[in-house]
């Protein structure tokens, strides 16, 4: 098996620093995607399926260097979550379901 990475650490991180905002994003975004990948083989023989699997071909077999190598090829992105827009769209729904629920009550019953 040919082997023709160059550096300790490959992909390099002035590399993957060009696809994130920080090296605090980068290390969240890579933990998390590692761990991803890690779950995606334990329950590989289980059949579940529900866990995306890797992105890239890998000649390694660590979730961590495959999550690095996927962020490098742009496979997997951050995404930026407003936690007062979740909260806001949540009452939003509690609101509707409130409301919903409400005319359900009030309406009269029909008769077949």
């Amino acid at each position: 098996m040919s082997n023709d990475r160059r550096a300790l650490m490959e992909p390099r991180v002035e590399h993957l620093l060009e696809h994130v905002d920080s090296r605090f994003t980068l290390v969240t975004l890579s933990a998390s995607r590692a761990r991803e990948i890690n779950d995606y083989y334990d329950q590989l023989g289980e059949g579940i399926g529900r866990i995306v699997p890797p992105q890239v071909t890998s000649v390694s077999r660590k979730p961590l260097s495959i999550a690095l190598e996927e962020i490098e090829a742009g496979k997997i992105v951050a995404r930026y979550v407003d936690p007062d827009a979740e909260a806001e769209e949540a009452a939003a729904a509690a609101a509707a379901e409130a409301d919903a629920l409400a005319a359900a009550i009030d309406e009269p019953p029909t008769e077949a």
